[in-house]
C-alpha cells in the first residue's frame, strides 16, 4: 500500500517557506536563512526530503525563477560526507613519560 503525499501543512508548520515566496525582491541569501529557519522548526522525525519534496510541488512551478526554488532543491541533494577536522582525538597519542619534571 502505498504512503501518503506529506500535507504542505506538515512540510511547513510555521510557514516560512509560504512567506518566503511571498516576499517581494527576496534574495537568494535571505531564502538561505530561512531555509535554516524552517529546518530547525521542523518536528523530530519528520522526512526532511518528503518535506522538501512537497514544498517544491506546492510552490516552485508557480514560482519559476524565485531564489527559493534552488536552495529548496540543494536540500534535497545528499549531504556532504563528514570529515574528521582534528582536535584532541583526532592527535596521535604520545608516549608516556615516567613521570613530570619538577
Amino acid at each position: 500500500m502505498g504512503r501518503r503525499a506529506m500535507d504542505v501543512k506538515e512540510a511547513d508548520p510555521k510557514g516560512l517557506v509560504r512567506e518566503s515566496y511571498a516576499i517581494e525582491g527576496i534574495t537568494l541569501g535571505e531564502c538561505r536563512s530561512i531555509f535554516l529557519d524552517w529546518a530547525l522548526s521542523l518536528a523530530p522525525g519528520t522526512d526532511t526530503a518528503e518535506a522538501l519534496r512537497a514544498l517544491l510541488a506546492t510552490y516552485a512551478a508557480g514560482h519559476p525563477g524565485h531564489p527559493m526554488n534552488p536552495v529548496l532543491e540543494a536540500g534535497l541533494g545528499a549531504a556532504p560526507k563528514a570529515v574528521r577536522r582534528g582536535g584532541r582525538m583526532g592527535r596521535p597519542a604520545r608516549p608516556q613519560s615516567g613521570g613530570r619534571a619538577g
